[in-house]
């Protein structure tokens, strides 16, 4: 057998494990699942961080939102870390008209620079992170606090659902997204998670040390350091906040910050690869195997190139061959034209997969340049 054979079966050994083999196993692996302790009764102070880099346009709707939370006004303070924001932020922060909310201005340098200094001044026992986009449920924050009333709760993640969109990448990346969503629950079931919802999640304050001011994914960061303590991460379904879809093709940006994310968690965290892990054979099958990926499917590729000339070999390059060009094509089928259903798809597995190789990048360029904000369709979605 040449290399090529063995570069193939171990490339589409990967390949078939991270794609079909480990979801399988986690659908059917016995459900052993560990209670959490919640309590909806449970209350105790709540600080509110939000850093925020010119969000005029969606923070006076968010802090409505925010202060018409179902939980007890009295321990609920509301801390709005303007990043440098040379919109009107700030002033609209400081009119809104309500003690709870508090104005904290810092120069530009980033969420984890902002996030920092929310914590220096959080006074509940609780934190509850979340974003200036997403609109929420008003009994989202009760049931987070709710988990943490188990004492083995370090942190806990809420759902963030997204709105309908119309294209096929927007439905695609819906299709994902309810995969991940599925997957989380049963991580929880199981023990834990590797990261929670950037705008929906809770933890508590004596877990949250300061962040390098470079982190990319404050989500995964603080959570995972919880985690190593010896605490739960778990997934609290009934927690919901809502997102809009990216507008078409701005999805590799979005995929491509959060992948490289996860590259730099990964640099920084090695323990996640030992022993220490107590959830290491899922965190290696589903996260890091969705970095991997990429480069089996390059490896698959590359090897089915040299394999000798055969029947198989001129099907899988015939195979190879039509997933790329339906890919490549997407951009011009009619949305509603039939073969849409076939490329799109092809398409957004490729523009993950393709923002998952690029992210690696992480590791030779400054974290900064890699942040930006993501567009959605927020104008249509209000319209549906």
């Amino acid at each position: 057998m040449t290399a090529a054979w063995y570069f193939l079966l171990i490339s589409a050994a990967a390949i078939v494990h991270v794609v079909v083999g480990y979801p399988a196993m986690l659908a059917l692996r016995r459900r052993n699942i560990r209670p959490v302790a919640k309590d909806l009764n449970f209350t105790c102070g709540v600080s509110v961080v939000m850093a925020v880099h010119n969000g005029a346009a969606m923070i006076d709707r968010k802090l409505k939102a925010l202060t018409a939370l179902n939980y007890p006004p009295e321990l609920l303070e509301i801390i709005v870390i303007s990043d440098g924001s040379t919109d009107d932020t700030d002033a609209i922060v400081q009119a809104f008209g309500d003690a709870r909310v508090r104005l904290l201005r810092v120069r530009h340098g980033g969420k984890a620079a902002a996030l920092n200094r929310g914590f220096a001044v959080a006074q509940g026992e609780i934190l509850f992170f979340t974003d200036v986009r997403q609109p929420l449920e008003p009994d989202c924050l009760r049931h987070l606090v709710a988990n943490l009333a188990d004492p083995n709760v370090g942190a806990v993640s809420g759902e963030m659902r997204l709105l309908a969109g119309e294209r096929g990448e927007q439905r695609d990346m819906d299709l994902y997204w309810r995969y991940e969503v599925w997957a989380r629950t049963r991580h929880s079931e199981i023990d834990s998670l590797f990261n929670t919802t950037g705008c929906i999640y809770a933890m508590r304050r004596s877990l949250a040390l300061p962040l390098p001011a470079d982190t990319l994914t404050d989500d995964a960061v603080l959570p995972l350091r919880a985690f190593f303590k010896g605490y739960r991460v778990v997934f609290e379904p009934e927690a919901i906040a809502y997102d809009y879809p990216a507008v078409a093709g701005t999805e590799f940006r979005r995929r491509f910050r959060t992948l490289a994310g996860l590259w730099q968690v990964f640099g920084r965290l090695p323990e996640l690869f030992t022993s220490k892990n107590r959830m290491r054979f899922h965190f290696v099958s589903h996260k890091f195997g969705r970095l991997v990926l990429p480069w089996a499917i390059l490896v698959f590729m590359s090897s089915t190139v040299a394999l000798p000339r055969s029947v198989l070999r001129n099907f899988l390059l015939l195979a190879e061959g039509g997933w790329l060009l339906m890919a490549l094509i997407n951009g011009f089928i009619a949305p509603r034209f039939p073969l849409k259903r076939l490329t799109s798809p092809a398409s957004t597995f490729l523009v993950m997969n393709v923002a998952a190789m690029a992210a690696i990048v992480v590791f030779f360029v400054p974290a900064v340049r890699l942040w930006a904000p993501t567009k959605t369709d927020e104008a249509d979605s209000r319209g549906r």
